[in-house]
């Protein structure tokens, strides 16, 4: 398909830079019935019924962006994926000076070796250190790696207020250097009410990788390739989706990672067994979904991999309008901002 296809208006006026607080005071666009109904988080239990399921990506966003120099030149890293007990892949500026061998130094006893640069642009770090190590040097030499879209003036303000801001209150695997954003709008007490309504929870991992915020940079979408993200889901949480549908009850993915594990797991409609491993699954129109009946996520990128693939779910033609209607009542885009509960659209 044509990538144009998937574009849009969105001046940055619509671009939230702070999240809702208290997070499930975000705006809903329930897109469930027959009409577009604009609503808040808080409605999110009477929109669902007793015996659905909800699952969430448990993934813990680290300090995955890292300040050095190699020599007199800054560099600025950041990790979007583990490969071994100290290699990432990362993203590095400017990177067209980095040869293999080459060492990046961001402390004085935190040091990265180049050991590859890849075709896709990126490049392949071994630190001086590993396991619960290097995630301790993170946590102290490391930054949030908010979206190039959410701007802040001073790195103080961001350390105080994103490092709590920019992680689920669900997260709980270290590995993901984006977050789950529409996990972002839950709160203790939106779960309380989700568990009185009968609305089950259950979640897997999918360590979200920088990747999710390139732009796709080719007309067709058959051209585009995805980076890979690893992800997991546990035998338990597959007994409780199996036994979910058994019920009658519906499956319903918060966010986009959530739903593209799901269906890397599928095998077939209603159909879903145990996964580990890495994922570069790319979802467009044409898509047979197998698992996921509906999708809570928030307002996308113009020619994203993300926006195709909601268009993909609820329709491309029903997702324009959705987005215009969401610009015309004031909904605020992208990673801090309002949220959407799509229903799947039959084929």
């Amino acid at each position: 398909m044509k990538v144009d296809l998937f574009n849009f208006d969105l001046p940055q006026c619509f671009i939230a830079d702070r999240p809702a607080s208290p997070r499930d005071s975000a705006r809903l666009l329930d897109l469930t019935g027959e009409s577009f109904a604009d609503r808040i988080m808080r409605d999110l239990p009477d929109l669902l019924q007793p015996g659905d399921l909800l699952i969430g990506n448990n993934t813990k966003v680290i300090p995955a962006r890292l300040d050095g120099v190699r020599g007199e030149v800054k560099i600025e890293a950041t990790l979007h994926m583990r490969t071994a007990d100290n290699e990432w892949l990362a993203f590095a500026k400017p990177g067209k000076r980095l040869k293999p061998g080459s060492l990046i130094d961001f402390a004085d006893d935190f040091f990265a070796e180049v050991v590859e640069k890849r075709e896709g642009g990126d490049i392949r770090l071994r630190f001086n250190c590993g396991g619960e190590k290097l995630f301790q040097c993170l946590e102290k030499y490391g930054r949030m790696p908010l979206p190039p879209y959410i701007q802040r003036k001073r790195d103080d303000e961001l350390t105080a207020s994103d490092r709590e801001n920019y992680q689920t209150v669900f997260a709980k695997e270290e590995g993901a250097v984006a977050a789950p954003t529409a996990g972002l709008h839950f709160t203790p007490e939106l779960f309380q009410t989700l568990e009185k309504r009968g609305v089950g929870f259950e979640t897997v991992t999918l360590h979200v990788g920088a990747g999710t915020f390139l732009p796709v940079k080719v007309d067709n979408t058959e051209d585009h390739k995805m980076h890979a993200e690893w992800g997991t889901i546990s035998q338990h949480t597959v007994d409780r989706i199996n036994a979910t549908r058994m019920a009658g009850g519906r499956i319903i993915a918060i966010g986009t990672t959530s739903l593209r594990l799901l269906e890397s797991a599928a095998t077939a409609p209603g159909q879903i067994h145990p996964f580990a491993g890495e994922t570069e699954i790319f979802i467009t129109p044409g898509y047979q979904f197998k698992i996921v009946d509906l999708l809570l996520t928030n307002f996308h990128l113009p020619r994203s991999t993300l926006f195709m693939l909601v268009s993909a779910f609820a329709g491309l033609e029903k997702m324009h309008a959705v987005y215009e209607h969401a610009k015309e009542k004031g909904y605020r885009f992208y990673s801090y901002g309002d949220a959407c509960l799509l229903k799947r659209e039959e084929i």
